[in-house]
């Protein structure tokens, strides 16, 4: 069938769709049989990516189609993503059905073992292109994506404000007094915060010229610990005592440190401490949270169902902290948070993303059960300018799923062309 007719048959069916969704189909039944009626009228003809710099550089996905319908993604920032997407994933999704999401993710991890195809770089490029399949899906049933996830428990997703360490005096209590108050007064109404906790002791000593400071090292001294305590009381008091923030602590400390310091935090009552020791050894971090008298939070490290599940199984977290466009995409990241509710872990959602990125995070976060709290990382002012929105992204702290196709969304050009990495072009 020519690419005309294609486009006829479509748009009078009103819908577009791929294969036949089989009954272990990740859609629900209403949309499989949708798309069982157009089976094989549609074909992957391309993948594109570009960079765009923003808070990080990223990795924009655009997949395209035989049939003039497209999707669009984001994988994790990184370097290396934008070669595994264009030379490596394009060639194994050339001529598939677009809606064999799942299969499609398996099969670009499949075809990659050599590459890593477990972790890094190679999950990243696979999980920005699921993400982008996910919108495509959309857009053939017309329907948001997170209704093929098995539809949405929520229809706004509360979001905390991520803020870094002040940049002049973070010695001074004023400078934090004036962050939080400069933060809660944005205008997206935000109700929940996550401040640094561990950038107070190398702030202060950034030479690490103390004795007992060493750059390699992952002690905490006495003095320190201290630090970290007053300054996150001077927030409680500035935020009031219901007002809601995370302590990140970036993975580095020892479990001995880690845990006075967690029972030193205890009465400033925060949502997590995040990270308190290294990822990798899941043993750790659940000794930690053992013996922690505040909800320990991790995740952001990990990547696919198999880096959590250890974790999961040792409850070694209150709580999973899962970049999605990093950690496999919106199905993966289901599957996980469903597993971490079994054994009664809440979810919640690390996120460097742009705009577009944030947006279909949020879309998993909308069909995740015991999903509680998405992330806004740094920012820069033309931030939500990246896309072509209707309405504001957040309205009180909240961002609200539209009923629109997909994410809803479009890159505007104008804004992603004037701010392309060094050597990008509009969807080369």
């Amino acid at each position: 069938m020519s690419t005309q007719p294609r486009r006829r048959f479509l748009q009078a069916a009103g819908v577009a769709a791929a294969n036949l969704l089989t009954a272990d189909s990740v859609f629900p039944a209403a949309y499989a049989r949708q798309a069982s009626n157009l089976r094989k009228k549609v074909k992957i003809t391309d993948v594109k990516c570009m960079i765009v710099r923003g808070t990080w550089d990223w990795n924009l996905i655009r997949i395209e189609t035989d049939a003039g319908l497209y999707g669009i993604g984001e994988a994790y920032w990184g370097w290396g993503v934008k070669d595994l997407v264009v030379n490596k994933m394009k060639g194994i999704l050339l001529g598939e059905d677009p809606l064999n999401v799942d299969k499609l993710y398996t099969k670009m991890l499949m075809e990659s073992a050599g590459a890593g195809a477990i972790g890094g770089a190679t999950v990243s490029a696979a999980s920005g292109i699921e993400i982008a399949l996910w919108d495509l899906a959309g857009r053939i049933l017309q329907t948001p994506a997170c209704n093929l996830l098995g539809g949405r428990f929520r229809d706004k997703v509360r979001f905390y404000r991520t803020t870094q360490v002040p940049k002049e005096h973070p010695e001074d209590m004023a400078s934090w007094r004036d962050l939080v108050r400069r933060t809660k007064a944005e205008r997206w109404g935000w109700t929940a915060f996550k401040f640094q906790g561990d950038g107070i002791p190398r702030s202060l000593d950034p030479q690490y010229q103390q004795p007992g400071h060493d750059r390699y090292l992952r002690n905490l001294k006495h003095g320190d610990i201290a630090q970290i305590v007053k300054v996150m009381e001077t927030i409680r008091e500035e935020l009031g005592p219901d007002g809601d923030f995370a302590i990140d602590l970036h993975w580095h400390y020892d479990v001995r440190d880690a845990i006075d310091l967690a029972n030193a935090l205890r009465g400033v009552r925060p949502m997590w401490i995040e990270d308190p020791v290294p990822p990798e050894n899941p043993e750790l971090m659940a000794s930690v949270r053992q013996r922690s008298p505040v909800p320990v939070c991790t995740g952001e490290n990990l990547y696919g169902f198999a880096g959590f599940q250890k974790l999961i199984e040792l409850q070694g977290c209150d709580g999973v902290h899962i970049d999605i466009p990093k950690s496999g995409g919106l199905l993966e990241s289901k599957r996980i948070s469903d597993f971490a509710s079994s054994y009664g872990i809440w979810t919640a959602a690390h996120n460097p993303a742009s705009p577009l990125g944030t947006i279909a995070s949020a879309h998993a976060a909308s069909a995740m059960r015991n999903f509680r709290i998405h992330e806004l990382a740094n920012w820069i002012e033309w931030w939500p300018e990246l896309v072509i929105h209707e309405g504001p992204i957040w309205e009180n702290g909240y961002l609200t799923i539209q009923d629109k196709p997909g994410y809803g969304v479009e890159i505007n050009p104008d804004i992603a062309k004037a701010h392309l990495a060094p050597g990008e072009s509009w969807w080369a």
